[in-house]
């Protein structure tokens, strides 16, 4: 269906207000137009292109982590739910990548989901116990990492997190992580590794 520019921009508006993390060429398919219409459209309305929206509202939840430090979450948290459910994404640029064969380093794809149910839980400090993991299929530079983590159970020092990747529709990792509190460091005690 072909909509007048007024109506397509007005509908525009409404979409990225609800689904901020669509890009210029999802758009314009759903539009039926080109990405160049999109990309004037776009800029008459002042919206910000799909990078500059996930950063905008990485940083609203990026205060919300308890933690980690943002500059130790690897990816950008774009939902939050402490003790319930995250979501982050990560482009995979040049510095995530073997150089020879452009796939991502696994230790990237695993610092991302191990972050992100760290992230999970509502206190100060927190670790990963252990961790259950499958990397199913390589990731390649340019892709888009959306990483999904879900608690499945535990109580307020310990909760288990059930972590899933996906690049598109492919799922590339999973994972299921046992993160716990740690009170001695909470509490400035004796900070000794085994007390």
């Amino acid at each position: 269906m072909a909509y007048s520019k007024k109506q397509r921009q007005q509908m525009l508006t409404d979409i990225v207000q609800n689904e901020p993390f669509l890009t210029d060429e999802e758009l314009a398919e759903r539009f039926q137009v080109s990405v160049q219409t999109v990309r004037l459209d776009r800029l008459a309305l002042g919206i910000p292109e799909v990078r500059e929206r996930i950063k905008a509202v990485a940083k609203m939840q990026r205060a919300n982590v308890r933690t980690l430090d943002a500059t130790e979450v690897i990816g950008e948290i774009i939902d939050l739910e402490f003790n319930t459910y995250g979501i982050s994404i990560l482009d995979v640029g040049t510095e995530h990548v073997f150089a020879k064969t452009k796939m991502m380093r696994g230790h990237h794809l695993f610092a991302q989901a191990n972050s992100l149910a760290i992230a999970l839980m509502d206190t100060d400090v927190a670790v990963t116990a252990t961790a259950d993991v499958r990397f199913l299929r390589p990731v390649l530079q340019g892709e888009r990492l959306v990483c999904k983590a879900v608690v499945e159970s535990g109580k307020r020092d310990r909760i288990q997190v059930r972590v899933i990747t996906k690049a598109g529709d492919d799922v590339v990792f999973e994972g299921t992580f046992l993160v716990v509190r740690l009170r001695k460091w909470e509490e400035g005690t004796n900070h000794e590794v085994g007390s």
